[in-house]
């Protein structure tokens, strides 16, 4: 292990500063990190950054994603802003959740600037994606994830939204009437469906995730002919896990604000 001389008196690690580094490169990235992206954004080598990355997912302070890296389980007790990487955490532990637990590729969507995001995406080996050729924020109406965190809104919201998005057919089954849309969002049910409205051949099923200062959605894909599926018992799941992540969430911004 190398040392390097600072000040007087003074011996700093180089490995180290060079493993925080690339903990500091993921905990401020809204996604996972690739290691060749990672040693980019470091200015290492590729070989000293597999290197680093293979001893901090040892020791909990990264975790290997198939996408990429994000921070390990010994950061997810602390406390930081939404959008730094102790969020993504949060979510891809209860996204991963679901796909192990429910068998169904599992979606999270969130509303922040008068539109709705999709955060992240884990797959499910035996339930593939849907793929989303229409971006989150202009096909809501059309997606569970999108009409869950709309029935969410305040009616002024609301109207505001849809005011500013047209409602496209991207199927047959799309709802494009916004007065049929409106009565569907006022009254949702226990779980908001998507029945083939954006991708023929998908059913997608959504519930929500609440905290105090966030509305977003958490959601399940599965095929549209599946056999064998008890959609409800795959809601009350689903609901279970996402009122699990709305409490760690909510519990993170109250460690916040208490500091």
């Amino acid at each position: 292990m190398s040392a390097q001389q600072n000040a007087p008196g003074e011996t700093l690690i180089a490995s180290v500063q060079r493993a925080l580094r690339l903990v500091d490169v993921v905990a401020n990235s809204s996604r996972p990190v690739t290691a060749k992206t990672l040693a980019q954004a470091s200015g290492l080598t590729l070989g000293t950054t597999y290197n680093l990355v293979r001893t901090l997912i040892r020791e909990g302070y990264l975790a290997a994603e198939p996408d990429g890296l994000v921070l390990g389980s010994r950061f997810l007790g602390l406390r930081e802003r939404d959008d730094s990487g102790v969020f993504l955490a949060r979510v891809r532990e209860s996204l991963r959740e679901v796909a192990d637990d429910l068998g169904a590729t599992a979606y999270l969507s969130r509303y922040a600037d008068g539109e709705v995001h999709l955060i992240d995406i884990i797959d499910a080996k035996s339930s593939p994606r849907v793929e989303l050729w229409v971006g989150l924020h202009s096909s809501a109406h059309a997606t569970a994830l999108g009409k869950q965190i709309l029935a969410e809104l305040s009616p002024d919201e609301r109207r505001d939204y849809l005011s500013r998005h047209p409602l496209d057919e991207l199927t047959p089954y799309t709802i494009s009437d916004r007065r049929l849309l409106l009565q569907q969002l006022e009254q949702p049910g226990p779980v908001v469906l998507d029945r083939q409205e954006y991708a023929i051949g998908y059913t997608c099923l959504a519930v929500p995730v609440r905290t105090p200062e966030m509305t977003a959605s958490l959601a399940v894909s599965i095929p549209a002919d599946a056999e064998g599926i008890d959609s409800d018992a795959l809601a009350i799941r689903l609901r279970r896990i996402a009122n699990r992540l709305s409490l760690r969430l909510g519990a993170d911004r109250f460690g916040q604000s208490a500091r």
